[in-house]
């Protein structure tokens, strides 16, 4: 809301600036918790507080009420809510300082808000998401920007919610995150779980998975060449910086499909768990749309599973200790 200014307060872990190695807790104020005083309070209160039995379609309200034997969605809907993902940018960015000093960048930016699409460049670069904050939706294209501000606009006056994609990119990573020896260590396989984990989020790729599946092969791969100058090195990216569940080298590329959020201004219908009677699903406070902000959301993802597999690959006690073993790796295996 207009009225938070996710001001960050670290509260343990850290000293001048400096991780101490134990446990870092980050507090992040919420002033119009005073408002929610009464209905979220921890112990039991005198007030009647009525509960809510209308779930909300595509919404985690009545499966959380089955399987956890509730009868208040309130108990469902507040840890169900993506007001979480704070914490999850807030230890996000404690990773991206750590694969900052690796010399890894990680940005995102918004390529459809609704029936608005923007092409991805494949030749984009770090430099070219300087301002990608200042744009109102987060997205690189002013013009496709403003007709997603439209489109917002027109389908917020018709109580709708909206939809669309974001990418993040990456870039300086090292080939050889991740592994292919295992399931759990692909590194695909870990970054769409934690893409997939974001709440409204439906489906996430790699790369130009979707269209590269209707290719065939010989325009599909990136072909290898090697000079004196640059080593190894491609002149195209389809797989998007990752091979056989490995970082290649190349940019990575992650991207989301969002659906439109489950709270309508004008609710869909519903039934009630309490008297199975027909009615409108429940209305909480809502946006009408996300997408701009869970690319943020989807940066601090990727910089959580980065940040381990760099910490697997090469341990490391101090900084130095990582930088160290990180040079050794790149004079090993020759790269530039």
């Amino acid at each position: 809301m207009k009225i938070e200014t996710d001001a960050v307060e670290i509260r343990t872990g850290v000293r001048h600036g400096y991780t101490l190695g134990s446990p870092i807790a980050a507090l992040v104020a919420n002033r119009d918790y005073q408002n929610w005083d009464v209905r979220m309070n921890p112990w039991p209160v005198d007030e009647d507080v009525p509960e809510i039995t209308l779930p909300r379609p595509g919404h985690a309200d009545l499966v959380g009420m089955w399987k956890y034997k509730q009868s208040d969605l309130r108990n469902i809907l507040e840890r169900a809510s993506a007001r979480e993902t704070a914490a999850r940018v807030a230890a996000g960015a404690i990773a991206r300082a750590f694969l900052t000093a690796l010399g890894v960048t990680v940005v995102s930016h918004v390529t459809r808000i609704a029936s608005v699409e923007v092409d991805v460049s494949e030749d984009l670069g770090p430099e070219d998401f300087a301002a990608v904050d200042d744009d109102p939706v987060r997205c690189l294209d002013p013009e496709a920007s403003a007709r997603m501000v439209e489109e917002i606009n027109v389908l917020r006056k018709k109580n709708e919610s909206l939809g669309g994609t974001f990418e993040v990119r990456v870039f300086g990573l090292v080939p050889g995150l991740g592994s292919h020896i295992s399931w759990e260590d692909r590194m695909d396989g870990r970054l769409a779980q934690a893409i997939c984990s974001i709440q409204s989020v439906k489906g996430a790729s790699i790369g130009e998975a979707w269209d590269v599946a209707s290719r065939p092969g010989s325009e599909a791969h990136d072909e290898i060449f090697h000079s004196e100058e640059k080593g190894f090195f491609r002149e195209t990216n389809h797989a998007g910086g990752l091979e056989g569940g490995m970082t290649n080298g190349e940019p990575l590329s992650v991207r989301a499909a969002i659906k439109p959020i489950s709270t309508l201004t004008k609710p869909l219908r519903s039934v009630d768990t309490e008297t199975h009677e027909a009615s409108k699903a429940h209305k909480e406070r809502t946006d009408s749309t996300v997408v701009p902000a869970a690319a943020v959301v989807g940066e601090a993802m990727v910089c959580l599973v980065l940040a381990a597999a760099y910490r697997e690959k090469f341990g490391g006690d101090h900084i130095d200790d990582v930088l160290d073993a990180l040079s050794s790796y790149k004079e090993r295996i020759d790269w530039r």
